[in-house]
């Protein structure tokens, strides 16, 4: 017991220098990522998906909560709301305080202009250390934006992708970040594909958009470099159901091999891939929709 209690503090006290784009990213034992996203309670989303996902890859998830639900918003009635908003400067007053620095700083579901400002501020705040920016610039789906979406948030929200190294918009938000018609299937996979470089011009070095429906019963996700001017592709078999979570699900794999060092078409590949096997357990085993996918039946092959 000793010997392992020894073995265990070396390990601890290691420390794990990565690098990502040339920066220096972590000097300290485990990656730790800012997670800015809404708890949903019950319904397998956001914060209560990418906790698990992300500290199953080793990586630390601090959230910086948006808002905290009863359950999400999909399929379920008369749920209870607390809105973070007023809240989340005084966290991060508190962190800059105690001198906390990410790694990463991740955004997903912003509910108002305002909290997509304080992400802004956030990010530039939290600055010194050049940490990784990843926006998932949750909008909509299916061609139409939620209904809490306003064009002042549209427009808000394209500023915010400019700050970003990682953008992971759906099909959906792609549309509406370029201005684009939605199709419920792609026939030419080529008009999405030259979306890519259109979207790395406001600011990111590497694009993905996710879930695009495509006439073979397939659903593809694309990913681009800019620096290196490469286009990926990566396909699952479509499923004829929609759990929620599985964006959150996806970001948060492409984040986490991000950090690990794995170049963008293995991130692309292994969250698909996670993605699709989420959604295969799940529907196999005839879960209700509305609980989202059986993460915890499959998260073991997430493990480092």
């Amino acid at each position: 017991m000793e010997r392992i209690e020894e073995l265990l503090r070396e390990e601890v006290g290691k420390k794990m220098i990565y690098t990502y784009e040339g920066r220096e990213l972590m000097q300290h034992s485990v990656p730790r990522v800012a997670a800015v996203h809404d708890i949903s309670c019950f319904g397998r989303c956001s914060l209560t998906v990418i906790m698990p996902v992300l500290a199953s890859m080793g990586i630390q998830a601090c959230p910086l909560p948006t808002a905290v639900l009863s359950t999400h918003l999909g399929g379920f009635a008369d749920w209870e709301f607390c809105d973070f908003t007023e809240r989340m400067p005084a966290f991060l007053a508190h962190w800059k305080k105690e001198g906390v620095f990410f790694d990463c700083i991740y955004s997903g579901f912003l509910a108002s202009q305002q909290q997509i400002e304080i992400v802004e501020r956030f990010i530039s705040e939290f600055s010194r250390n050049r940490p990784l920016i990843v926006v998932d610039p949750v909008m909509g789906d299916e061609g139409r934006l939620y209904t809490t979406y306003t064009p002042a948030m549209q427009k808000k929200m394209k500023a915010l992708v400019r700050k970003a190294d990682v953008i992971t918009p759906n099909y959906t938000e792609a549309c509406f970040l370029l201005g684009e018609s939605y199709q419920d299937k792609v026939l030419q996979l080529d008009r999405v594909r030259d979306w890519l470089p259109r979207l790395a011009e406001f600011g990111p070095a590497k694009v993905v958009i996710t879930g695009i429906p495509c006439y073979d019963e397939k659903i593809m996700n694309l990913g681009y470099e800019r620096e290196r001017n490469v286009f990926w592709e990566v396909s699952a078999d479509w499923i004829p159901v929609r759990y929620p979570g599985t964006g959150d699900i996806f970001a948060s794999v492409l984040l986490g091999c991000l950090l690990r060092r794995e170049d963008l078409l293995q991130a692309i590949t292994k969250a698909s891939d996670f993605v699709a096997l989420a959604v295969k357990t799940t529907f196999q085993a005839g879960m209700p929709v509305r609980e989202g996918v059986l993460l915890e039946k499959v998260l073991p092959f997430l493990y480092p």
